[in-house]
């Protein structure tokens, strides 16, 4: 450290009332989302015992948020983003009395009929792509250009301490107590995110001049990545990552049929990812910024496709567990090190657009992989379509390394002074 640096502060970004209030409703609503998510799962998983099935779930929730993302990228760039944002938690709540209202119903339950569920999926997608931008634009706000790097790695360990404690929470409520007092929950927990979202207060970012026709907004947001190789790179090894490497999909399969855990069981390994997350997001907030970003980041996506190897062949619970914990160690990196270029490299008028591309690259290929994992393991079976995944996952790492020597050749991450 040179004497003009200032001691590095690991929690400079949350010294923020606003960020502080952000926080708290990003941790409510991802233990919501991850609540419904593996209630959805596994009660459709146990009315159709088909892994297509599950993959269909992720296959409802992306197509929508595809088709609306850029659009929202639009509006978010258009209007006030914490009013859009608390607009689209509104929605999501109401897809979570939508859902308990599903399971309390006598001809969805004793007819096991999943198409309704589907629907309130689809819905939810379109509530996502609006959320996504808005919320992320939202949180460059909140802190100095030179904290963003800093509150990435909040909100990183944020999201996934919500993601441990989301699995967990919904599979003891839906192994002890049955889906509706899970969606109870859920619903609660979006309420709470909806409170706290409306206490955020800042200076809200100037509304960008308008650019012509809606068409030629968004082309704006798309040409600005195409143009930032290092930006698209980081993004494309992300997608096709997340797309081919995901095992977490397939989860009820191997709770259920490789490794004859049970719902609780499921609950533990949808949270071991996210348990390994969160300890690496607490090492990297008390941790100078890296120094070979590039060379970390395909480090990092690599090593997550050879825990998504070990794990599909895995037998044993525990090494299951401490694979897929490994494995979110890895995706973090990877997950800080976007999210930190993304802000830093976009102008703060074109973020919500920007997000938006983002959210297309990263959010939804989330929901398309799982279809893929679905595809794949009706097609190849469940331990060779996750195998398959992490072989894609390493292939990609190696294209990406190859094809754009700006990434692999990255440095340290600084603010524009």
């Amino acid at each position: 450290m040179t004497e003009s640096e200032p001691p590095h502060d690991p929690y400079v970004a949350l010294r923020g009332a606003g960020f502080r209030w952000y926080i708290l409703s990003l941790l409510t609503m991802t233990i919501a989302t991850e609540v419904q998510g593996i209630v959805v799962a596994w009660q459709v998983y146990s009315h159709t015992h088909d892994p297509l099935s599950l993959g269909l779930i992720g296959l409802a929730e992306a197509l929508p948020f595809i088709g609306m993302a850029l659009f929202a990228g639009h509006v978010a760039d258009r209007m006030d983003r914490r009013w859009l944002a608390l607009g689209a938690l509104l929605a999501l709540l109401a897809c979570s009395v939508s859902l308990l209202a599903i399971t309390l119903h006598p001809w969805i339950t004793a007819g096991a009929r999943v198409w309704p569920i589907y629907l309130v999926i689809v819905a939810s997608g379109f509530a996502r792509s609006f959320l996504r931008p808005a919320s992320s634009a939202l949180s460059a706000e909140l802190v100095h250009r030179s904290h963003y790097a800093n509150a990435a790695t909040w909100r990183s360990s944020t999201w996934q301490l919500a993601a441990v404690l989301g699995p967990a929470v919904g599979g003891m409520l839906y192994g002890f107590t049955g889906p509706a007092m899970a969606y109870v929950a859920d619903a609660a927990l979006m309420v709470v995110a909806i409170v706290t979202m409306a206490s955020v207060r800042r200076t809200p970012a100037p509304i960008a001049p308008a650019e012509g026709s809606v068409a030629a907004s968004l082309a704006t947001g798309i040409r600005f990545v195409w143009r930032e190789p290092v930006l698209l790179g980081a993004l494309t090894l992300d997608l096709f990552s997340v797309l081919f490497g995901g095992a977490v999909a397939l989860l009820p399969v191997f709770a259920s049929e490789i490794l004859h855990a049970g719902p609780q069981g499921l609950g533990v390994l949808r949270a071991a990812p996210a348990v390994g997350a969160v300890l690496m997001s607490l090492y990297l907030s008390h941790r100078p910024p890296i120094e070979r970003t590039g060379r970390v980041l395909l480090g990092a996506v690599t090593a997550f496709g050879l825990c998504m190897i070990g794990f599909a062949l895995s037998r044993d619970f525990w090494l299951s567990l401490g694979l897929l914990a490994a494995g979110g160690m890895a995706d973090n990196v990877s997950v800080v090190i976007r999210s930190t270029l993304l802000q830093l490299l976009t102008p703060p008028g074109m973020l919500g657009r920007v997000s938006a591309v983002n959210s297309i690259f990263i959010g939804s290929s989330n929901e398309i992989g799982a279809f893929e994992s679905g595809v794949a393991a009706r097609l190849l079976g469940t331990v060779n379509s996750v195998v398959f995944g992490g072989i894609m996952t390493l292939s990609v790492v190696a294209i990406m390394a190859w094809r754009v020597p700006r990434l692999r050749q990255l440095g340290k991450l600084q603010a524009a002074r």
